[in-house]
């Protein structure tokens, strides 16, 4: 190789480097700041999952939790939006499926009077089996959707006995510590939940 060849090839390498460097930090970037990020919400729980066993928020360290606050006997709400929150986990599982493995999608329900552990079984498994329900006691219920700045109150009763439940319809992304980090967007479709997962989970 003469000089000048040689000469050529030593100024390339600077290039060559940047341009190696910046392909491998493709996808390695920090998530931008979420909604929630610094908000007051702490994501405490002490509540019992639908097996029956007693869970905190604690219990699902590691995992990116997705969290949903409804009621299994809501008759047009809390159905669309939990099939959509789980329809957008798993467009994001089948397009990162060792990703998925660190989200755990949770329903919390804000009617624990009728949501025993076995009615919850039931209604998340309409929904796949990675749902998982959560009730309490009233007050754990209620010191639950504190955390999470969830409203929700007991309408009145029917004649029949029946009654509705009011509540706020948001879903969250809570990540491996239990910090906040956004709101899921559960009432538009199951494409923009996973749009949110594809931003801010690593």
């Amino acid at each position: 190789m003469n000089a000048r060849a040689m000469s050529s090839s030593i100024k390339a390498v600077p290039a060559i480097l940047a341009l190696l460097l910046g392909l491998s930090s493709c996808g390695s970037e920090p998530p931008p700041e979420g909604v929630l990020e610094g908000s007051a919400l702490t994501g405490q729980f002490s509540l019992v999952d639908e097996n029956g066993q007693a869970v905190t928020q604690n219990s699902y360290d590691g995992k990116y939790r997705m969290v949903y606050f409804g009621y299994a006997y809501c008759p047009n709400i809390c159905p669309f939006d939990t099939q959509r929150m789980m329809q957008g986990y798993r467009t994001f599982a089948d397009a990162h499926p060792d990703l998925a493995e660190r989200v755990q999608p949770l329903f919390v329900t804000i009617d624990p009077e009728r949501d025993t552990p076995a009615v919850l079984r039931e209604y998340t498994a309409n929904f796949g089996d990675e749902l998982i329900g959560l009730t309490g006691s009233q007050e754990q219920v209620d010191r639950a959707a504190e955390a999470f700045s969830v409203f929700h109150s007991r309408g009145e009763t029917t004649e029949s006995g029946g009654y509705l439940m009011d509540h706020s319809n948001a879903g969250y992304l809570m990540g491996p510590r239990g910090e906040p980090i956004t709101l899921l967007p559960v009432d538009e479709s199951g494409q923009a939940v996973a749009d949110e997962l594809e931003t801010y989970v690593r």
